[in-house]
């Protein structure tokens, strides 16, 4: 599985980002899509995941704020982010897991946010 997440950049605090992430490769195998991000001098950390039958799950530090969406027909999951914050400033990363294929990562789109 190959992972492509594009949607990042500098936003003020307080805007929205949409992040997308589309796989390819052997994407019938993908049980749960998510993200992931990681702060400078910080450990990555889950934002939200999305399983098959669109059950969400998120941090709790973006609850109410951010939005998984997953497009089955694309291959694609996509992450809505609203009242950004500063503390939302990190590279985030598209992360893919299905039973017989394992876990694939996505190269990571950085996400800044000014105060």
């Amino acid at each position: 599985v190959q992972l492509q997440a594009s949607g990042g950049g500098l936003v003020q605090s307080g805007g929205s980002l949409r992040l997308s992430c589309v796989a390819s490769g052997s994407v019938s195998s993908i049980a749960i899509m998510g993200w992931y991000r990681q702060a400078p001098g910080k450990q990555r950390e889950m934002v939200a995941t999305i399983q098959n039958g669109d059950y969400t799950k998120y941090a709790e530090a973006v609850k109410g704020r951010f939005t998984i969406s997953r497009d089955n027909a694309k291959s694609a999951t996509y992450l809505q982010m609203n009242s950004l914050t500063p503390d939302d400033t990190g590279v985030y990363y598209c992360q893919s897991w299905g039973l017989r294929i394992g876990s694939f990562w996505g190269q990571g789109t950085l996400v800044t946010v000014s105060s």
